[in-house]
């Protein structure tokens, strides 16, 4: 079965040309311009992936990322403004999982859903454990995390973020290390989006995510996951 894909931009331009590169590598495309109708549509059908402008008529994309986050994991590539830090920080913020900046190189965008999608299959196939570090207890077959035995909210990619770190404690990864190991083998974009993710799983589970003390910076080196 091929696997369905939602786009949900209001420009015509860039809506057509998205659409017209995932169908020609072989996925269903369907495409909507405006957020309550991306909403409906995507609670109303099961889609593999959602490419979506956070800029948009109506509900904003946020919104939309927001509200199928407390009900839905299907993973979202979204499409922010150049050099918009905000709108990329909150995006990641209320769960997508992935970003791509406007203007944008449509064969870079298909390769960022092509290794959404490959790391969305792996997590079905990988063998489930539940994963102690100190007081933090992750559960990847529930989807869940724990702190000090109270459920923490995090989204389907933070918690596959803490669960390569907690595989490994004590052990330094750096950000390559780590985008290669969640987006895909080969990817070459942003490390900026891993020290995004990184800072907002520390806003979840540090007292005081100024002065982390479980998910700390190795300086020169990158991150590493230790008990506290």
């Amino acid at each position: 079965m091929r696997e369905r894909i939602l786009i949900v931009e209001d420009e015509p331009a860039i809506s057509e040309a998205v659409e017209y590169a995932l169908r020609a590598e072989g996925f269903e495309v369907e495409a909507v311009d405006d957020g309550n109708t991306a909403l409906a549509q995507a609670r109303a059908r099961a889609y593999d992936l959602l490419v979506l402008d956070l800029m948009l008529p109506g509900l904003s994309g946020v919104e939309v990322c927001r509200q199928l986050r407390d009900e839905n994991p299907v993973p979202i590539l979204m499409l922010t403004a150049k050099d918009a830090e905000v709108d990329r920080v909150l995006g990641l913020e209320v769960g997508a999982d992935d970003y791509v900046t406007k203007p944008f190189s449509v064969p870079e965008l298909v390769a960022r859903v092509r290794a959404l999608l490959r790391r969305r299959e792996l997590d079905t196939r990988q063998a489930i454990a539940k994963l102690r570090v100190g007081g933090l207890e992750l559960d990847l077959a529930k989807h869940q995390a724990r702190l000090d035995g109270e459920q923490i909210p995090l989204t389907a990619f933070e918690l596959k973020l803490l669960t390569l770190l907690a595989g490994e404690p004590e052990r330094v990864f750096s950000r390559g290390e780590i985008m290669r190991h969640l987006w895909d083998s080969s990817y070459v974009g942003d490390e900026r989006a891993c020290d995004l993710h990184v800072s907002n799983i520390r806003r979840k589970i540090e007292r005081d995510p100024a002065r982390p003390e479980r998910l700390v910076t190795v300086r020169g080196s990158g991150y590493k996951l230790q008990a506290v």
